[in-house]
């Protein structure tokens, strides 16, 4: 069980982390005395991400202490009836407010990622494959960065293979830099997926390419680099977009970085005012994953180089509102450079 228990004293901060290396959405909080006071999710993570919650706060503070849970000696009736009450996949086995086990949505509804991939949705995903992969270089002077292998398949197939847990099986490529290496490599091979490529005669940047698609979509759809994998719940992000009514939802991932010295904090007349020893600061970084809603497209000025960066800016300087949806650090894995390659094999191959 401890894997699934964190103490009251633990940060916000902590539990995230817990989570991370445990690869686990679901935590227990239990005082000194090892009772269950309640309960902490990845939704409560993203909850007081966007409440801006400091996350060096005590996690008791934000901790559901409302929850769903079963008592010891319970029946499989017990079960099914409290997962069909609300979607959780984690149900908590208490016996005198300790906690003794966890059950999860999957050890009873096995045909849950079937249920997943027969359930498909109308909305297909644009993967930005026309970068040139700098970063990565001299490795991509000979492969272009969407054929970069991890494990037996290149970068892209495990982007859509993420996708099609969600029930999404159409993708189209941008491509533009060694375009002929990525068209071969898919009719070499046979994927069950439909795939269609958008060829940019000139470099168009992260987002120029999207105007391909106006006035011929209706329904908001995915944008993804070519070059990161999100390990999370794809139809929350859809779901979070859409009940927020933004015109752009933006995947960011939550990065704590330390400062290994003591920072000095000043009064105005340069008087010492404080000391903090290795702080820790958090910091929601964008992912490269968007969703788009299709009435913005028009927007996108016509054959020019015209990034994300300056779509989302345009957005909202219309008053329009963009969304952003928290993960947390490891659900983001990154081969934009060589240090996060290297990172990515260890995570998803060794």
């Amino acid at each position: 069980m401890k894997k699934y228990t964190i103490y009251t004293t633990a940060s916000i901060r902590d539990a995230i982390k817990k989570m991370d290396v445990e690869d686990t959405s679901f935590l227990v909080v239990i005082d000194s005395s090892d009772k269950v006071i309640g309960v902490f999710t990845s939704g409560d993570f993203r909850k007081a991400v966007l409440a801006g919650v400091d996350l060096s706060h005590d996690l008791v503070n934000v901790a559901n202490t409302n929850y769903l849970y079963l008592e010891y000696r319970f029946t499989k009736e017990d079960i099914y009836k409290l997962f069909e009450v609300d979607m959780i996949n984690y149900l908590p086995v208490l016996r005198d407010k300790e906690l003794v086990d966890v059950i999860h949505r999957n050890e009873f509804f096995t045909d849950i990622e079937d249920i997943k991939k027969n359930n498909v949705r109308d909305i297909f995903v644009v993967i930005m494959a026309g970068g040139k992969g700098t970063r990565l270089e001299p490795f991509t002077k000979i492969l272009p960065k969407p054929l970069i292998p991890i494990g037996d398949d290149p970068i892209i197939k495990i982007i859509m293979d993420e996708f099609a847990k969600y029930g999404m099986n159409k993708f189209y490529l941008t491509v533009n830099d060694k375009s002929r290496m990525i068209k071969a490599y898919f009719y070499d091979h046979t994927i069950d997926y439909k795939i269609d490529f958008i060829d940019e005669d000139k470099p168009l940047g992260t987002a120029g390419s999207l105007r391909f698609w106006k006035d011929k979509v209706f329904k908001p759809f995915f944008v993804s680099n070519c070059d990161i994998i999100i390990k999370e719940n794809y139809e929350e992000i859809l779901n979070f977009h859409e009940e927020g009514g933004y015109s752009i939802t933006l995947v960011g991932s939550m990065r704590q970085y330390a400062i290994p010295y003591g920072v000095c904090e000043l009064e105005k007349n340069g008087e010492l005012k404080n000391i903090r020893e290795k702080p820790e600061y958090d910091f929601l970084v964008n992912t490269g994953m968007y969703i788009i809603e299709p009435s913005i497209l028009k927007n996108i000025p016509a054959d020019k180089y015209y990034d994300m960066t300056d779509f989302i800016e345009d957005t909202k300087n219309k008053g329009l509102a963009v969304g952003v949806f928290p993960i947390s650090q490891d659900s983001w894995i990154d081969i934009g450079q060589w240090a996060e390659y290297k990172n990515a094999i260890k995570k998803l191959v060794l």
